[in-house]
């Protein structure tokens, strides 16, 4: 399930992008189209994805901490409630169409996301830890989850200020 879940949340995020920009009336800008994908990746790489790993950490630590090749820790409890925290504000952020609070939604996931992929990088080079939790799926969507974020919130800046939602 692990090796999974990180694939099928951004195929979830690409898809609901589809369809919400699709829903809208023509014409249908590129800055319609990056708003729309934020919106998605909010939704599903960061908030749904920020409370399965709440749920695993959290609930069942010793079956997240060997998905990721590592022992159980009481720090487990802290990373699932940061994931709580994380994956409550991208929800928001999906249905709560502000620049702002998506921007720092941006922040928060790129610095504990990016974090986590130098930690599973490290990883993999001290310890050849190639566990599906630490060098699967999740290293990458570790890395491109909060960069796409970035990029696209610096594509649709200039749109969001002529055009507060």
């Amino acid at each position: 399930m692990v090796f999974w879940v990180p694939i099928l949340s951004w195929g979830a995020a690409l898809l609901f992008a589809l369809l919400t920009a699709l829903k809208a009336p023509a014409p249908r800008p590129a800055s319609l189209w990056a708003e729309r994908l934020v919106a998605g990746i909010c939704l599903f790489p960061v908030g749904l994805m920020g409370l399965w790993a709440a749920l695993g950490h959290i609930a069942f630590p010793a079956q997240a901490a060997q998905a990721i090749g590592w022992a159980t820790s009481p720090f487990q409890f802290e990373v699932g409630v940061a994931n709580l925290g994380i994956g409550l504000s991208g929800v928001i952020a999906a249905f709560f169409r502000n620049w702002g609070f998506r921007a720092a939604v941006a922040v928060v996931a790129a610095g504990f996301l990016g974090g986590a992929a130098v930690g599973h990088l490290v990883q993999i080079a001290r310890t050849a830890n190639l566990a599906a939790g630490n060098a699967g799926p999740i290293l990458y969507t570790d890395m491109l989850t909060p960069l796409a974020l970035i990029v696209l919130l610096a594509l649709t800046w200039r749109a969001d200020r002529r055009d507060p939602m």
